[in-house]
């Protein structure tokens, strides 16, 4: 039995781009960092809202490419905290959004992630599993992104936040 709890964990670090506390520090991983992001009124949330990191760790490492050298599959991990806020009122939420996943580059433009934790999630109107809105998802996940946007969320174990929700008032946070 331990061994296959120990098997499993292994296994399950991989597939979400983590290493079991044994493992030697990986090698090929490099900085990943994430731009600043604005979205206009009714695009995620009612009011436009601008995204920025505060603090941004994260990295990534390329695990396989397409024979023309693409990335096909690359893992990201590392520390994520994105400052949202209601460019409105200046009300604002810092969204810690530090999981790690791998993520799939498909020929057709499409991905499949596959997530453990929290990761920031935009949805527009009718182009989602989850209503328009701008979410924090955590937990044991996938996500498939079709080659048109539409985002289908799959939690296997996890929740969602409303960052809309926390933004909205007119008080800064």
């Amino acid at each position: 039995m331990r061994r296959t709890a120990v098997t499993t964990l292994a296994l399950a670090a991989v597939l979400v781009g983590t290493q079991p506390a044994s493992a030697e520090p990986a090698r090929g991983w490099e900085p990943a960092p994430s731009a600043p992001w604005d979205v206009g009124a009714g695009a995620r949330c009612d009011f436009p809202v601008h995204g920025e990191p505060v603090v941004d760790e994260v990295v990534r490492r390329v695990l396989s490419t397409y024979p023309d050298g693409s990335v096909r599959r690359v893992a990201y991990r590392g520390d994520l905290i994105v400052r949202v806020t209601n460019t409105e009122t200046g009300s604002s939420y810092d969204a810690d959004a530090s999981g790690s996943a791998v993520v799939e580059h498909r020929p057709d433009g499409s991905q499949r992630w596959a997530v453990h934790g929290p990761v920031l999630v935009g949805v527009g109107q009718g182009q989602g599993s989850l209503p328009r809105g701008l979410y924090l998802v955590d937990g044991v996940y996938t996500m498939e992104i079709s080659p048109t946007g539409y985002k289908s969320v799959r939690l296997l174990h996890g929740t969602t936040d409303d960052l809309c929700a926390h933004i909205e008032s007119t008080t800064h946070r």
